[in-house]
């Protein structure tokens, strides 16, 4: 039966070895390849979140490791036992679905302990451990026999869950299982799942094209973009060294600036001047780069102050992000975002003519 564990023992001591690993794994579809040459090692216990645009693979990936199709090639392993050819019903597993696929006609509880009943589970323990399911997930007791068509969209997330945990699977799938839901409640269900998953200690796998969901719950996040996996890591290594201009985009806002070198400077293409850029992470030398900038790392700057590098452009637009305000301002045809905190936001009245700046510790210069 599912166990909640300690948080140190969901978090702190998880095992080094990967509970699922895939080696090659590739998918062809005729012709096309939708997911190729993917390499990857699920740590047991952990949050892995696969993000990435429409028609990246990701769903491919996911119904491959949920066993709902079979690798072109390559090998996938749960616990070291090849599992390519294993159907859905004989794994570990469980896979929420996006449409949540619960009986219509069917209770709250009886939806819940499903999984128990076509085990032969007698009727009385089927009950008591629906009700331990449904507080996991905060549902009222009340609710056992409510019918599931008479919940709201929440609610019946959390009855999809429960239902998950009620098959005690060593690995649970999740395709996009928010994106239907409003903000207020999505925002809401995100800080759940993640207290689910430090309570039980499972391994989660969470498919979605939302950077947000992603950043807000994962240990590791994986972007997929073609295909393949473009670069694995937490969510601070993706938002922070991202390895190229796609996850760069991808991952928030950003302001992104063309360069040339000329000799020992870097002279700006999109934008006049001369620019002193951090080196790549990877170390090439290049004559062409691209600095990406995050908007919060861009400052406007007053007379006499200085930074490693500056702009002088026209505000032309201002929104509100709560406690934040984000500037668009025009440098000639480029539009560059600066996103600061109203303690540092422009005083009302204040001339639309700025400076902008920002140090080259706080930017990245990738390649591509």
């Amino acid at each position: 039966m599912l166990q909640t564990l300690p948080a140190a023992a969901a978090t702190d001591e998880a095992p080094s070895r990967p509970i699922l690993q895939l080696v090659g794994v590739r998918k062809v579809f005729g012709g096309f390849a939708a997911v190729e040459g993917i390499d990857l090692d699920v740590r047991e216990g952990e949050f892995l979140t696969i993000v990435g645009p429409s028609g990246s693979g990701k769903t491919t990936l996911l119904r491959m490791l949920a066993g709902m199709d079979q690798p072109s090639e390559g090998n996938i392993t749960l616990r070291g036992e090849l599992i390519n050819d294993m159907p859905p019903n004989k794994r570990p597993t469980c896979l929420v679905f996006q449409s949540l696929a619960l009986f219509p006609h069917k209770s709250v509880g009886e939806n819940i302990a499903f999984a128990l009943k076509v085990k032969g589970v007698d009727a009385a323990t089927r009950k008591k451990r629906a009700l331990e399911l449904m507080r996991i997930v905060r549902l009222p007791d009340n609710y056992h026999d409510k019918n599931v068509m008479k919940c709201s969209g929440g609610e019946r997330q959390r009855v999809a869950l429960a239902r998950a945990f009620a098959y005690d699977p060593e690995v649970l799938f999740f395709d996009e299982p928010l994106s239907a839901l409003d903000y207020k409640l999505k925002k809401a269900l995100e800080k759940e799942l993640k207290d689910l998953h430090r309570e039980t200690g499972k391994t989660f796998i969470y498919i979605t094209h939302s950077l947000e969901e992603a950043m807000v719950m994962s240990d590791r996040i994986g972007v997929m973009r073609a295909g393949k996996l473009v670069q694995v890591g937490t969510p601070e290594e993706i938002y922070g060294a991202p390895v190229d201009r796609f996850v760069s985009e991808f991952v928030g806002e950003v302001n992104t600036l063309k360069m040339k070198r000329a000799g020992a400077e870097w002279h700006g293409v999109d934008v006049p001047g001369t620019f002193t850029l951090s080196p790549p992470k990877d170390g090439a030398s290049l004559d062409e780069a691209f600095v990406v900038i995050r908007p919060e790392y861009m400052r406007f700057l007053a007379p006499g102050e200085r930074a490693d590098n500056q702009l002088t452009g026209t505000v032309y637009n201002e929104y509100s992000l709560g406690s934040r305000i984000q500037y668009q301002i025009r440098v000639g045809e480029k539009v560059m975002l600066a996103e600061l905190s109203r303690a540092r936001a422009l005083a009302p009245g204040a001339s639309s003519e700025v400076t902008i700046g920002w140090d080259a510790a706080d930017a990245f210069t990738l390649g591509s």
